[in-house]
């Protein structure tokens, strides 16, 4: 294959044409100033790249070093601290400042609720996720365990009318709540009407009532003629949130509904993060491709996608804006889509779209930032009706930074693109994913360095532990993963983030969010347990699915979010002590083999029911059913804990390697009972030696020490890349620690 040379860079052809061929017609841009300004850029940042990569192994050899040389002494919390300030692991904090981000759009800076986060890759979810900016609640109540599937109440293949009126109760009850009448109850409702510019109800009594508060209704849908003629849907708007009442005496469920209420649609997901990373497979050239082409159709609004559901060809685009008359007569408009932020990937990967003088592949980071750069600068031409940012701005969230020389690198790298598709300055917002313990620890002085462009910062628990096992892993043996979730430092952790992003002035400029319901199946669960989030002071928190996102709306009009950070920002801030106490288990503990033996069970289980599916399957983000048969969403988050947890038990003795090497077999043929069914699917069982699935969680676990920072990127990639081109013919040697050197004993 010849590689076109374009200023000291060799690029693989299906990449240059597709730059050549498919982006820079779309752009102004001179093609030969493009490669030489993006040969700049890579040639320019690449050495700091690589110096911040370093810089994160050698922190970590110095603490893993500490830990050795304090191990058999009582643990020195004073001298712990003083020591990582004396490293420039923990930074001195500055005076306080407010951001100043300009150009924000108010999905982000105004709204509060929902946010999906969903593979790029896979048109059908992209596109199902840019379109949940509007869900029905009827169908999300009345297709999950929302509504109990307890007798009488059977969701299957014919409708269920009881079902559905509980579903219907549901809903009067939340618009009692949330949109209350001067008298009665929705659930009375025979006839809505508008009067003097005013929502009107006639109740089954033949008492006329109102809305209590009139400026909840901000538009209809005009019906017929007359003084008390009942629109066809009314818009109802609360806390920045609209919902629509659908009108439909004809319509299933209206005709049965004394007001001819047929359906109620909220607003469910104002942004969606269209992922490049962490859910994403995107080993070779091929795929990146495939990633950067559906982004293009999602700005330009042109993706699609064909697809057989319940027996029937369906073809899915991208919703158009939504039309409605307000009540003083003018146009009403609503977004039909969720404003779309989209996820690089970080500073540690390498991709083989471009070779830099040396014949070594570039840093896959630069050439996202570039890429998706580039194909946000269309939307920025206002030529579209599926127009992303009203305000003229590009969101790239930006996950896995180590403290805040990385987020200054991310900046300066944001600039230079700025500067080469001739942008205006900060145009590039950032995402900060506050999932590394450095950027805890240093949380403030990152959003300083990135003042001007910061617009989103979010918890998330599953990356943060991760980084929080290898961080420690020398300091001794973690708590059972369960028990991670009950300790100070995670609580401190969720609340420092809320603290921090309030004192830095984020409201009404940025999101603070929260982390994923990780349970799709379970969400009468979600009903009553996320709440807490908005609680929090949590602007958005991620969802699962677009019904998921429908659901959580709910908590969004229950909960003024704006209201909760007010009263937040003088409560007591959480405590970086707390943050720095290491979740281990104390000398006296000592845990029950039983308990040791599940704990390894759960882990193993679920890295191996991820794990085949993203090496065989290429498949980045799973529905991964647990040993007790619930489905949970698996992504190289939740990998990362689960192969550091056992590997740092490993270091520690709480388990054998012969233990894990016998559970993982055991787990295997769990595992491929599990997908028996699944189309193409390769057992793992049948050759266990051969199976690069089973190798590649061998690595992830036996070399947990050695992965840099415990990711899994560099194994996942090397295994999936050889399962696309070379088959399970052509094995590559992969080394696995030998149980001899998996203690520190040893």
């Amino acid at each position: 294959m010849t590689m076109p040379i374009q200023h000291g860079l060799q690029i693989h052809p299906d990449f240059f044409r597709f730059v050549n061929e498919e982006l820079l017609p779309l752009t102004k841009l001179n093609r030969e100033a493009f490669w030489q300004g993006f040969a700049s850029i890579i040639s320019d940042l690449s050495p700091l790249n690589r110096r911040l990569l370093a810089q994160r192994d050698a922190l970590q050899k110095q603490i893993d070093d500490w830990h050795d040389q304090h191990r058999h002494q009582q643990f020195d919390h004073t001298a712990y601290k003083a020591f990582l300030q004396e490293i420039g692991y923990l930074l001195e904090e500055g005076e306080d400042f407010n951001i100043v981000t300009n150009n924000v759009d108010r999905e982000i800076a105004h709204i509060a609720g929902p946010q999906l986060v969903v593979p790029i890759s896979n048109a059908r979810f992209a596109l199902n996720a840019v379109n949940a900016r509007w869900g029905s609640l009827y169908d999300a109540l009345y297709g999950t365990d929302a509504i109990p599937f307890s007798e009488g109440l059977e969701l299957g293949a014919e409708h269920n009318p009881a079902r559905a009126q509980e579903a219907v109760d549901v809903v009067k009850n939340f618009l009692d709540k949330v949109f209350p009448l001067s008298g009665g109850s929705h659930e009375e409702v025979i006839r809505y009407f508008i009067k003097d510019q005013a929502l009107h109800a006639y109740l089954l009594s033949g008492v006329c009532v109102e809305l209590v508060d009139q400026q909840h209704c901000v538009a209809i849908e005009p019906g017929g003629t007359g003084k008390y003629a009942e629109p066809r849907s009314f818009v109802l708007k609360n806390n920045e949130l609209h919902l629509v009442v659908h009108i439909d005496r004809e319509g299933l469920l209206g005709k049965r509904d004394p007001a001819g209420i047929n359906d109620v649609e909220l607003e469910a997901a104002p942004t969606v993060i269209m992922d490049c990373e962490d859910s994403v497979a995107a080993v070779d050239t091929e795929d990146k491709i495939l990633v950067y082409r559906n982004w293009l159709g999602l700005i330009q609004g042109s993706l699609s996608c064909d697809f057989h559901k319940n027996g029937k060809r369906v073809n899915r685009t991208m919703r158009a804006d939504r039309q409605f008359t307000a009540l003083d007569g003018n146009a009403y408009s609503l977004p039909g889509r969720a404003l779309m932020l989209n996820r690089n990937v970080g500073h540690l990967m390498t991709c083989s779209l471009i070779l830099d003088e040396k014949g070594k592949e570039v840093f896959e980071g630069i050439v996202d930032a570039v890429i998706t750069g580039l194909i946000n600068s269309l939307d920025l031409q206002g030529e579209s009706s599926f127009r992303n940012s009203k305000r003229g701005s590009i969101y790239i969230v930006k996950p896995k930074m180590h403290g805040p020389e990385e987020v200054e690198f991310t900046c300066n790298l944001f600039t230079r693109v700025e500067e080469l598709l001739r942008l205006p300055a900060d145009t590039i917002k950032l995402g900060i994913m506050d999932e590394e313990r450095r950027t805890t620890l240093n949380l403030k002085e990152c959003i300083r360095a990135a003042k001007s462009r910061v617009v989103f910062i979010n918890t998330g628990f599953l990356d943060r532990t991760g980084d929080e096992i290898h961080t420690s892993m020398h300091a001794g043996a973690f708590l059972p993963k369960d028990d991670l979730k009950a300790a100070a430092w995670i609580g401190a952790y969720e609340n420092w983030n809320v603290d921090v992003g309030l004192r830095c002035g984020l409201p009404g400029w940025a999101q603070i969010g929260k982390g994923m319901w990780a349970m799709p199946d379970e969400m009468h669960r979600m009903l009553n347990e996320k709440i807490v989030h908005p609680r929090s002071g949590a602007s958005t928190a991620w969802v699962p699915s677009p019904t998921a996102a429908v659901l959580h709306a709910m908590h969004y009009h229950r909960v003024k979010v704006s209201e909760v950070q007010k009263q937040l920002r003088y409560r007591e801030p959480a405590a970086l002590d707390d943050i720095l106490d290491i979740p281990l288990l104390s000398e006296k503990q000592q845990l029950d083999s039983e308990v040791i033996t599940r704990e390894l069970q759960t882990n193993i289980q679920a890295i191996l029911g991820y794990v085949v599916r993203w090496v065989d399957q290429g498949v980045g983000c799973s529905k991964v059913p647990n040993l007790d048969g619930v489905s949970l969403m698996e992504d190289r988050a939740t990998l990362r804990i689960s192969s550091q947890h056992i590997g740092n038990w490993l270091l520690h003795e709480v388990c054998s390697a012969e233990q894990v090497r016998r559970i993982m077999q055991e787990m295997a043929a769990v595992v491929d009972k599990q997908n028996a069914n699944i189309e193409g699917y390769r057992p793992m069982t049948k050759d266990l030696e051969n199976s690069l699935a089973f190798r590649a969680a061998e690595e992830l676990i036996f070399n947990a020490c050695e992965h840099p920072n415990g990711y899994t990127e560099p194994c996942l990639h090397r295994n999936r890349f050889l399962v696309k081109h070379r088959g399970e013919l052509f094995r590559e040697a992969v080394p696995v620690t030998t149980p001899a050197t998996t203690s520190l004993a040893s």
